[in-house]
């Protein structure tokens, strides 16, 4: 598996990371609540940590083991935990890892949902400094004594701001502190975010991982640099001998467990055949939105292009060093003044007005009105979001088409 090329890797990985019965080649649906055991001493031993096994659904099943196990070789971790959605999997980790007086330094470019959730943690007495984390400095400088971590996208959605993660890696490591990335946006092939000295990964599956917009999942990853022995907020109970695990233990008891946000097995199944394609998928979804943002970038009523494959984007080289496989596939533009968002959208054709991203078909939305309209015009103009911007989550539709659809929807405006 470890000499296999990247798609090789994912289309066989299920029958190679795991064991599918009667020589399926995928894992299938275990739609079981309960599980039996012959002998007793074996469902205390399961409690207990002293052996794996499966006693309740809500906890694990066979159909998230199996996908956790996929998740975490594409990530290169030391182990997953998969969840019910992306922001289940954020929720349950930082409720489980933070407590009331704990610092967190957190980038100012979350997306929406994200955002309210870290309000939502500041409401809890959780003390968070949202950053400009395209600024090294600006996060050196808003560290505490009792700061436990910085969190970050890769790339921030709509505005696509790019976080230097090596260089906050290498702070992260000299601070002892953890470095919690959101990889939604940039998964492998495009980036690995183990090689950048990242303590946890979370992501939604549902997006890029998935691909085909039919099956809601969330994960965290622990890549294993992070030392938990260093981390005082772990109970006793999770201390178990094995101190790598120490973080996903308490996420999956203090998270999984105790929370409920429990991916279906259904669901777990259809992310891990959606995974197969992500070699061929995510690179050309790459290509295509690198070839309509110099396209819209040309156009004379576009007035911004937001991209960090374009030369002029303000961490361009940043997002070169980065990432592998080309720069992503969400771009989002500001249109001309006199062109009313709505009006524009309505005449796309082929583009689907959804909120969505990473879906084999190209998306679009007006992102003031819809995704970040609960912010506010003040917040939403710290974070560089007007009135007129539109997000593009670009599918693998032959790129011709998409252009096309775009330059007709332009022209009549």
């Amino acid at each position: 598996m470890t000499k296999s090329g990247f798609t090789t890797t994912q289309v066989h990985a299920d029958r190679q990371l795991n064991t599918p019965e009667d020589g399926a080649v995928h894992t299938p649906s275990t739609n079981s609540v309960l599980f039996e055991y012959k002998d007793a001493q074996d469902i205390v031993d399961v409690f207990q940590g002293k052996k794996a096994g499966h006693v309740y659904s809500r906890s694990s099943s066979g159909s998230v083991v199996a996908l956790a196990n996929q998740v975490n070789a594409l990530e290169q971790g030391n182990g997953a935990v998969c969840f019910a959605t992306g922001m289940a999997a954020l929720s349950s980790t930082f409720l489980a890892l933070f407590k009331h007086g704990d610092h967190l330094i957190v980038s100012q470019y979350l997306f929406g949902n994200t955002r309210s959730l870290m309000n939502t943690l500041i409401d809890l007495g959780i003390q968070i400094s949202f950053v400009d984390v395209t600024s090294l400095q600006d996060i050196k400088e808003a560290y505490q004594p009792n700061t436990r971590a910085i969190f970050t996208e890769t790339v921030a959605n709509p505005v696509t701001q790019v976080a230097d993660i090596q260089a906050i890696g290498r702070y992260c490591h000299e601070r002892g502190v953890m470095l919690i990335v959101d990889n939604t946006m940039t998964p492998p092939p495009v980036f690995q975010a183990c090689d950048a000295g990242v303590s946890l990964i979370v992501c939604s599956l549902t997006k890029y991982v998935g691909g085909h917009g039919n099956a809601l999942g969330g994960a965290v990853i622990d890549t294993g640099l992070y030392d938990w022995q260093s981390f005082d907020n772990i109970k006793p109970a999770y201390r178990v001998a094995d101190t790598s695990q120490w973080g996903l233990t308490q996420i999956k008891k203090k998270g999984l467990r105790d929370l409920g946000a429990t991916l279906a097995p259904e669901a777990a199944h259809k992310l891990a055949v959606g995974m197969e394609t992500m070699g061929l998928r995510i690179p050309r979804s790459c290509d295509n939105a690198k070839h309509l943002a110099t396209f819209l970038d040309n156009h004379p009523k576009v007035s911004n292009v937001f991209y960090p494959g374009l030369a002029d984007h303000p961490q361009h080289f940043i997002a070169r060093e980065q990432m592998r496989c080309g720069y992503g596939a969400i771009l989002s533009i500001d249109l001309a003044n006199d062109i009313d968002p709505i009006a524009f959208l309505n005449q796309l054709k082929l583009i689907i007005c959804a909120t969505h991203l990473g879906d084999n078909r190209t998306l679009a939305l007006p992102v003031a009105s819809t995704i970040f309209y609960e912010s506010g015009e003040q917040e939403r103009q710290k974070m560089g979001i007007s009135d007129s911007m539109i997000r593009i989550s670009v599918g693998i539709e032959d790129i011709d088409d998409i252009i096309a659809d775009f330059s007709q929807a332009l022209d009549a405006m």
